[in-house]
């Protein structure tokens, strides 16, 4: 799943050339997830100029001249390509045509969705001045795991299973600690390592694939990467599988 890091680098590549073109026509497939009718969002958004493309925590967000906003959530497999012509794409579930430009949201699991004006949230997103010590130190008053917590798109938005290992990692964290054990010091800890991991991650994609606007690079994990036996610092690096895999090493200290 593209998390927050793949999702900065791909809404500015969007914006980079779509931003100021007219979104001419718009085709969904029937298998497509919308929170409003086809029709509705056609009307809505058909002849209008595009004014942004911005990432707003794993959802990407169009937002166009007339104020209205599409949002798209690629889910686990949802990816974007552009088109000339005829879109030669398979699993399809929408097309936007920019004047001669075409976007093709594909899914073959079918879990992408499509929304019109999506709701505003209170949650702060990941890389939003909100998050510092101040605001772990509020939301670490629970006895949840703090990689369920980090995960939480309630408590905080954007980040996703594979960053979560990381910026744990970074922390000197064990996933497997208890939120409201942790000591001062490693509170201020996680909030850096968040804006650190994070932010490094985006460079890293952006370098790798400067025009990229779908899929992943996990190359550069430290940690959640089954190719790397031990961590830079020399640790192995260890496994639980599950529902999400999860990836630390004995470096991370536990709080429980």
């Amino acid at each position: 799943m593209p998390e927050l890091p793949d999702l900065q680098v791909f809404s500015r590549n969007l914006h980079k050339y779509l931003g100021g073109k007219t979104l001419t026509k718009i085709n969904i497939s029937k298998n497509a997830r919308l929170n409003v009718p086809v029709a509705t969002l056609k009307k809505s958004l058909e002849a209008q100029r595009l004014v942004k493309v911005y990432r707003d925590g794993k959802e990407l967000r169009f937002a166009f001249k007339n104020k209205r906003v599409l949002g798209i959530h690629l889910m686990l497999r949802g990816k974007l390509y552009w088109f000339e012509g005829d879109n030669p794409h398979p699993h399809t579930l929408a097309e936007f045509r920019f004047d001669n430009r075409g976007l093709a949201l594909t899914d073959y699991q079918r879990k992408a969705t499509i929304s019109l004006d999506p709701p505003a949230t209170d949650v702060p997103d990941a890389l939003s001045e909100k998050i510092n010590s101040k605001f772990w130190k509020t939301q670490l008053q629970s006895r949840a795991g703090i990689k369920n917590l980090l995960l939480d798109q309630h408590v905080i938005r954007g980040i996703g299973n594979a960053y979560a290992d990381e910026i744990l990692w970074k922390a000197g964290i064990s996933p497997f600690s208890v939120a409201n054990k942790l000591p001062p010091a490693k509170v201020k800890a996680l909030a850096g390592a968040v804006k650190t991991v994070l932010k490094n991650a985006e460079k890293q994609i952006s370098k790798a694939d400067p025009a990229i606007i779908g899929g992943e690079i996990r190359d550069f994990l430290l940690i959640h990467n089954a190719r790397n036996k031990k961590s830079p610092t020399g640790a192995v690096i260890k496994k639980k599988a599950g529902a999400r895999k999860t990836y630390y090493t004995d470096e991370q200290e536990l709080f429980a």
